[in-house]
């Protein structure tokens, strides 16, 4: 490999790094943003959970059903 892509491609993802850092510290409650809510409302993700799997056992259901009929 090319030293000097390597060494551009180090520096390149040390600046992506250090800026994700400084906006990860923006983010801190105490930065004058919004409050988090105290009691914050609970989201279902049941529903999509349970759709998600249902259609990952489809689809494995399928591909078995594909290959049996292909020997």
């Amino acid at each position: 490999m090319n030293k000097n892509f390597l060494m551009k491609s180090l520096g390149a993802t040390t600046v992506v790094l250090l800026l994700a850092v400084v906006a990860a510290q923006a983010q801190t409650p105490g930065s004058g943003g919004p409050t988090p809510q105290v009691n914050p409302t609970a989201v279902p993700i049941d529903g999509g959970a349970s759709l998600l799997l249902a259609s990952g056992v489809a689809f494995g259901l399928k591909k078995l059903r594909d290959r049996r009929r292909t020997r």
